[in-house]
């Protein structure tokens, strides 16, 4: 699969002596990434609140959009006569696209799971909608992101280990299919992703047939369902040493702190996830002493910033107790600002992440983060 890789081109820099860590160097069409990286997702093609200049300000260098939400609407088609999704969302740096499988499964009112796809039913409409692997790849390159995956199937947690083994060959074949369909292996590049749900033999079955189709990265996938965090760290320890060293791997869906560590400490490179802005537009924030429920009575008259050590926007120009009352008031620069703040804390948490692996302090970092993030 040759042809595979000339649209992504990814370098180990530094690899940590004490643990799986290391940092890279992810080349695409429209741009490089420093790993290990955090993607705010765009499920609409906008992450929400915020615009492109804001994201590009607080250091984002690539973000996510969602196959399924933009074929349902507004429609691939659309978006390719635009002249893809870089141009209609007016975003110019690498952009990673998920299959839709997930949401098919989690969203999609699902009739029918055949050898040949999915039927589901929009949550939008309630239209039936019939997904093969090949739709998927064709949507992804109508969609033209530099980063796209192959069409799975998520094993819900929990499972019984025939389910989860039908659903990993499943996912295998249609990785296969998927490889076939896809068109712009010049300026896209395609992942695989690796199933299995919580069984170790499984994990490693996956790992290593994915690993012979010569993806140029990989995706670990049907983690973060709602199972116990010890469980998925231990997925990691037996998927990721079967994985190619010298491909990025990619934990799909894994957004908060404590878990980008222990991930990264594992030798994950890439990670998603909604949960800094949905938080957000619910009134939490990621700080470096913890969480804060902004709506709280006890900030009412705190007039300090968010975050003492944060150098964001939203902690240099407002205080506790304007958020607080933003919220209370309903008003939407509220939810902005925490959004614009949660997304800052996480890329300068990656940032910092990539220091201490270079310095191989990153045991140290995750210490430090439990004394404090977690001491509530």
């Amino acid at each position: 699969m040759e042809e595979n890789r000339v649209s992504l081109k990814f370098t180990v820099k530094t690899e940590s002596a004490k643990t799986r860590a290391r940092t890279g160097l992810l080349e695409t069409s429209h741009g490089k990434i420093q790993t290990p990286v955090f993607m705010p997702v765009g499920t609409q093609a906008t992450v929400k609140t915020l615009d492109p200049d804001e994201l590009k300000r607080m250091g984002a260098e690539i973000i996510l959009s969602n196959t399924y939400h933009l074929y349902l609407r507004p429609g691939s088609d659309i978006v390719e006569e635009a002249g893809g999704l870089h141009k209609f969302m007016n975003w110019n740096r690498p952009i990673l696209t998920d299959s839709g499988g997930f949401q098919v499964f989690s969203l999609g009112a699902l009739n029918k799971i055949t050898e040949d796809g999915v039927k589901f039913q929009s949550h939008i409409d309630g239209s039936y909608h019939y997904l093969q692997p090949e739709d998927s790849i064709r949507v992804q390159n109508q969609l033209g992101s530099d980063i796209m995956m192959a069409f799975d199937e998520c094993a819900p947690y929990p499972c019984d280990h025939f389910y989860a083994k039908q659903a990993m060959n499943r996912t295998h074949r249609w990785a296969v299919r998927s490889l076939k369909a896809h068109k712009r292996t010049h300026d896209q590049a395609l992942f695989g992703i690796v199933q299995g749900a919580f069984f170790k033999d499984l994990r490693k079955d996956s790992a290593k047939f994915l690993s012979d189709l010569d993806f140029p990265g990989y995706g670990i996938g049907g983690l973060s369902v709602g199972e116990p965090k010890p469980i998925m760290y231990e997925m990691l320890e037996e998927t990721v040493p079967e994985m190619p060293k010298q491909k990025p791997r990619y934990l799909m869906g894994v957004g908060s702190p404590d878990c980008l560590i222990e991930g990264v400490i594992r030798g994950v490179d890439m990670f998603d996830c909604v949960l800094p802005t949905r938080i957000a537009r619910h009134g939490k924030a990621m700080t470096s002493t913890g969480p804060v429920v902004i709506k709280q009575a006890q900030y009412t008259r705190d007039f300090s910033p968010l975050d003492k050590n944060c150098n964001c926007y939203t902690c240099r120009n407002y205080s506790k107790a304007y958020l607080r009352h933003l919220f209370k008031a309903k008003e939407i620069l509220g939810a902005k600002l925490l959004s614009y703040h949660n997304l800052y804390y996480l890329l300068n948490l990656m940032k910092d992440i990539r220091t201490a692996i270079e310095q191989d302090s990153l045991l140290e970092l995750r210490d430090k983060f439990y004394e404090t993030y977690l001491k509530k």
